[in-house]
């Protein structure tokens, strides 16, 4: 699959060719990262870091806030290593100072060894020293510590000449069952597919900003259709993992879906269909997904609507194309609704309004869960628990969405907290 690379130099999005001459200033790496996220995993690479002449890690951490994201420059130690972890990088990219002391001390499978080479031999310092050590060579000294290798074909990297397959391919055969990324040359969907094909991810840079490639088109490279009609079914969820309904995508609609970041579709009878386009119920498109055949598609989306709070996705007017849902995202809808939409006597619109009232609420609803005992009224407590929480929540401006993806950030946390209780929690 894809990996779209965002290098940072003097804190924008830059592109270098061999590494050193300056081609591309992208500027905001923030507007960058707005579209790349669309496709899965960005690598952000601190050239500064890198060289040991500066540092941009205050960028890096607003992108690994932004979506998921594997960090690479200037990671050199086991702290800055973890750091990086816990701050939520899904895996970060360790070059030169990868050593087996280091690597054992990390979690492997979400480490990935970077390997510059130059013509098959492993360089150092920037790009400008050789080693005199090949890339297969120290593959084999690291197996089983990574859970991946980065490798960068240096003489081909920023010049959009293509890359070299068969390299790649006996790389690739090297470290398995580590997932290998090919960085360097990669220009075409074809050259993507082809890695994709022989078990590898393809880093690209250069291609990307330059427009020689387009970023659905690099997405829908390793896609094949078993249909005669060529679309692919496209599974369309909420933020929450919901299945809303199932629809059909083409190159075509996914190319226009990831350009303007909203839910675009292949009806099979009226051609491009934009969701919403008549009814107001439109989609912000949040993440395209291939299932593991390739053959298929997730959409996650935003649900939006121009008439009721929610939006609905089924033409009868539903939520879902399976009936109306239920659980904790419906509960919040519809406590959201109630704060701007608040009918005669809701009691959700009065706590809202009465933050005294709503605290005191919360801490009872907290005592009366600590003291609950046996499945019925533990299973009651924790219901109120929640209702009050996710009201306090809302009138913060923070919905489900946001306490879901605060708590999947948790899990990449690798530096744990004592956790024990203050002194006075009052």
């Amino acid at each position: 699959m894809i990996v779209p690379s965002i290098d940072l130099e003097n804190g924008n999005a830059v592109q270098l060719v061999g590494g050193e001459e300056l081609a591309i200033d992208a500027g905001s790496p923030e507007a960058v990262m707005e579209r790349f996220r669309l496709v899965g995993e960005v690598a952000v690479i601190d050239l500064d870091a890198a060289r040991g002449i500066g540092s941009n890690a205050e960028v890096v951490a607003r992108l690994c806030r932004m979506g998921p994201v594997r960090v690479g420059g200037g990671i050199r130690d086991l702290a800055a290593a973890r750091r990086w972890l816990d701050l939520g990088a899904r895996s970060i990219i360790i070059g030169t100072a990868a050593t087996p002391q280091l690597l054992s001390e990390l979690p492997a499978e979400r480490v990935q060894v970077a390997l510059d080479a130059r013509d098959g031999e492993v360089v150092v310092e920037g790009w400008r020293k050789g080693t005199g050590r090949g890339i297969l060579e120290r593959i084999e000294e690291l197996h089983g510590l990574c859970g991946g290798f980065l490798v960068t074909f240096v003489e081909r990297e920023g010049r959009l000449g293509g890359t070299d397959l068969e390299r790649a391919r006996q790389i690739v055969a090297a470290a398995a069952p580590a997932r290998v990324t090919i960085a360097g040359g990669v220009t075409t969907a074809a050259e993507i597919a082809a890695l994709d094909r022989m078990g590898a991810d393809a880093q690209v840079g250069m291609a990307l900003y330059s427009g020689r490639l387009d970023l659905a088109d690099a997405f829908a490279a390793p896609l094949a259709s078993d249909r005669e009609d060529g679309l692919f079914p496209t599974v369309v969820t909420d933020d929450q993992g919901v299945a809303l309904g199932l629809v059909y995508s083409s190159a075509e609609s996914l190319r226009v879906a990831i350009d303007e970041q909203r839910g675009v579709y292949q009806s099979r009878s009226r051609g491009l269909w934009r969701k919403g386009e008549t009814s107001g119920d439109v989609q912000e498109l949040l993440r395209v997904q291939t299932d593991c055949d390739r053959d298929a598609l997730r959409f996650t989306v935003r649900q939006l609507s121009g008439s009721t709070a929610g939006g609905g996705f089924c033409h009868l007017g539903t939520r879902t194309c399976f009936g109306e849902d239920a659980g904790l995202g419906r509960l919040s809808r519809r406590l959201a609704d109630r704060l701007t939409n608040a009918p005669m006597g809701s009691y959700t619109a009065r706590l809202a309004g009465d933050p005294k009232l709503l605290a005191a609420k919360l801490r009872e609803e907290v005592d009366e869960l600590i003291a609950a005992r046996g499945e019925d009224e533990v299973r009651h407590e924790a219901a109120d628990v929640l209702y009050f929480a996710l009201v306090r929540a809302l009138t913060q401006g923070v919905d489900l969405a946001a306490i879901a993806a605060e708590l999947d950030g948790r899990e990449w946390t690798v530096t744990r907290r004592p956790g024990d209780a203050k002194e006075d929690a009052r």
